[in-house]
């Protein structure tokens, strides 16, 4: 990549809440930027980028067969809580259906509340979550739920007998090298989905080129290609300024050099503040970019199709 680009980029992302940024392209290191040396040690808070590793969890979890299937109704894990809703309707919900936020949950996250706020003040979030009308039937259409994503590590946990934050040590973060994580919990011991991970803009990166390595870290097999495949295809048509929703990650259609029939896919995890981790399989190239920009989760997104993705 040209360096005047990546300097012109340096100087866009100083001038806002961005701070850390590193790009990988074809296996290289080309770009590292941290705001201080307390950024560069520390875990940051990734918000809901903890959904998409939580996506590659339930593949690992599938692969190794602590989950049968994606089809499963969340019922069987729940019993008690779903079948005495009054809703028959929920005990058809399946995990894929959280997997792609597609449930029909009454969930006004981007609209009344602006945020998951009267979820984390529950005493039991998940009970919260099923307690919910549907306002549409399973499948219909993706509505941003981050319940759902609670309920996937309540699930992991039951499916695995151990802890999200416990099975990501062992088959996800330690074989790529991840040591400095937090995962913070609930009041029921389960590990927050929805936003409750810790981690490193470096650590960040990694899971960004496990991702472009089709589930390989150092020619060790970590997840399935076919889950990331699968888990990243785009499913459902979201919001015009973001893109696609798949499992618990996003897609977007990029423009590489405004050619016509030039059309690639970036596949993107987002979290609230301005949190990415991006990748780009047709440019060998993944980002990730930690911020403080409550006011504009956005603004990464755009700086970075403005300089590097052209």
């Amino acid at each position: 990549m040209d360096s005047i680009i990546l300097h012109e980029f340096e100087r866009a992302i100083k001038k806002v809440k961005i701070k850390s940024c590193l790009i990988m392209s074809e296996d290289r290191l080309i770009f590292q930027y941290y705001k201080n040396k307390k950024v560069e040690m520390n875990p940051q808070k990734v918000n809901s980028c903890t959904k998409s590793i939580l996506s590659i969890l339930i593949g690992i979890a599938l692969d190794k067969g602590f989950i049968k299937s994606i089809s499963e109704p969340v019922s069987s894990y729940f019993p008690e809580q779903i079948n005495k809703q009054t809703d028959v309707r929920k005990r058809h919900i399946t995990i894929e259906d959280l997997l792609t936020m597609s449930a029909g949950f009454d969930w006004p996250e981007f609209g009344e509340w602006n945020y998951f706020a009267p979820m984390v003040f529950s005493s039991d979030i998940v009970n919260y979550v099923f307690e919910r009308d549907l306002q549409d039937n399973r499948g219909e259409k993706m509505n941003y739920n981050s319940g759902c994503s609670h309920v996937l590590t309540a699930i992991l946990q039951k499916a695995t007998g151990m802890k999200a934050i416990e099975f990501a040590n062992i088959h996800l973060f330690k074989p790529l090298g991840i040591t400095k994580t937090n995962w913070f919990e609930d009041s029921k011991g389960i590990n927050r989905g929805a936003d409750g991970l810790n981690m490193c803009t470096v650590d960040m990166l990694k899971i960004g080129a496990l991702i472009l390595h089709e589930g390989k870290w150092k020619n060790i097999r970590i997840v399935s290609s076919e889950w990331l495949k699968k888990s990243t295809q785009p499913y459902y048509l979201t919001y015009e300024s973001i893109g696609y929703y798949a499992y618990h990650w996003w897609v977007r259609n990029l423009k590489i050099n405004r050619e016509e029939n030039s059309n690639t896919e970036m596949i993107f995890a987002l979290g609230f503040g301005g949190q990415y981790i991006c990748i780009v399989p047709q440019l060998h190239m993944a980002i990730a970019i930690a911020s403080e920009l409550y006011e504009d989760s956005l603004k990464p997104l755009r700086i970075l199709e403005e300089f590097l993705i052209k």
